[in-house]
Parts: structure tokens; sequence; C-alpha cells
């Protein structure tokens, strides 16, 4: 199967992403992360390794890019609406990224059932290593 291109971003139409993948939408890993952050943003995420994905904004100074916890990603929030559009971390292997797929510009009716995840007892070393091989490769990043 070739990649489908899927596009999203926030409310006010500031930040968007593009992600291409060749998984068809019932197959996707969507997950339900529970820590704080995602539960108050009501966050569903989704990457594919196999895939590709570009972040973009009208004005890259809307790109709020906010660190908690480990600090080792970026989750990409918009300055005016608010909208919380996916997450990057920048290694050395490169950089990977997730949709929040609620911000899907288009949601697919045959989406994938989300899973409750937790991470919280991963060390910095592992969720780095987890995202370098699970995340969407990115290309493009509003601020560089």
């Amino acid at each position: 199967m070739t990649d489908v291109q899927y596009s999203g971003g926030c409310h006010c139409a500031a930040l968007g992403f593009h992600y291409w993948t060749s998984i068809g939408p019932a197959d996707w890993s969507v997950r339900a992360c529970q820590c704080r952050f995602c539960r108050m943003h009501n966050a569903l995420s989704t990457s594919d390794p196999a895939g590709r994905l570009q972040f973009f904004a009208d004005d890259p100074t809307r790109v709020v890019r906010y660190r908690f916890a480990m600090h080792t990603t970026d989750f990409l929030l918009c300055s005016r609406c608010g909208g919380y559009i996916g997450a990057v971390i920048e290694t050395d292997s490169g950089s990977y990224g997730i949709i929040n797929t609620r911000t899907l510009a288009a949601i697919p009716q045959d989406i994938a059932d989300d899973v409750a995840v937790s991470y919280e007892k991963e060390d910095s070393s592992g969720r780095v290593s987890r995202r370098e091989s699970r995340w969407t490769p990115v290309s493009g990043l509003p601020w560089a």
C-alpha cells in the first residue's frame, strides 16, 4: 500500500501537520497516554516508524514548545488557541514525532480504538529509545 497523507492542526489553523502512512486507520496504534498533560488535553496519539511527519506554522512565533517531566520532548501547542497538535523529540539519530489524532482535519470513521498507556516507569534513556523506535520520522520543524 502507498502512503496516504493525513493533515491536521490547531483550532485557529496557525499550526498544522502532514502525516504520511501506509497503515490504514483501522490498524493505527492509537494511544491514550495517562499522564496529566495528555489527560487534560484529551489527547490521543499515533505514529508510524515507517511513515513521515512534517509540522508547519503560519507564524513560527505561535509555536509553544512545552517540555515537562524529563525534558526530552517538545509538546507543540498554539499560543493563540491553545491546541495541542503533537510532539517531537530531537535526538542524535534524528527527529521523531507523534500527532494528536483529535486534531486531524478529518478523523477517519474507521480509526482504531484507543488503548490506555502509562510510561511513568520509564527512565530518560528508555523513553528516548522507545520514541526513536516507535515514533514517526519528522522533516521540517517550524522553528528550525
